[in-house]
């Protein structure tokens, strides 16, 4: 991964910034969001991101724009945040809780991939990426829609992660 430019340094600033001031936003007016995000498995294990303005690892993914689709909003995520266009996308069910100080709505989606593709990070918003097996990443510190999604996945006994 390059070292960020003066423009992506400036943008990190922003959003470091930026995003602290969101969450007390969202917590005085009861902001309500709704979201998509996508658990990418790569021969089993799945693709974590890490934005610039928090600690957690999250999938890639982010807000519905107006009268957005779920899964259009979910592809576009992918493109502009690791530069993944993504053959099939399947509907895996949808999260719902108050994370940030805000309530979410979180649709998800899994891809399954059977090697990683190159990525291109904009290196603005998402800085890291890795690979965890599931069971791994239950043990990181995750954003709450992803814990909540592999706590879901992982305690459904017919669900196979291959």
């Amino acid at each position: 991964m390059p070292a960020p430019g003066f423009r992506d340094a400036i943008w990190r600033l922003v959003f470091r910034i930026g995003h602290p001031a969101a969450r007390v936003w969202w917590r005085l007016s009861r902001s309500q969001h709704e979201g998509a995000l996508v658990a990418v498995y790569v021969e089993g294990e799945l693709l974590l991101v890490r934005s610039s303005y928090r600690a957690e690892w999250s999938f890639p993914g982010g807000s519905l724009h107006r009268g957005e689709a779920p899964e259009t909003a979910a592809r576009r995520e992918l493109v502009e945040e690791i530069g993944l266009v993504a053959p099939a996308l399947l509907p895996v069910g949808e999260v719902s809780g108050t994370w940030e100080g805000r309530r979410d709505r979180v649709h998800l989606f899994e891809l399954r991939l059977t090697g990683l593709p190159p990525l291109r990070l904009d290196n603005r918003e998402i800085v890291d990426v890795r690979l965890a097996a599931c069971e791994a990443a239950r043990g990181l510190a995750l954003t709450g829609p992803v814990a909540a999604y592999l706590e879901r996945e992982l305690s459904t006994p017919d669900r196979a992660f291959i």
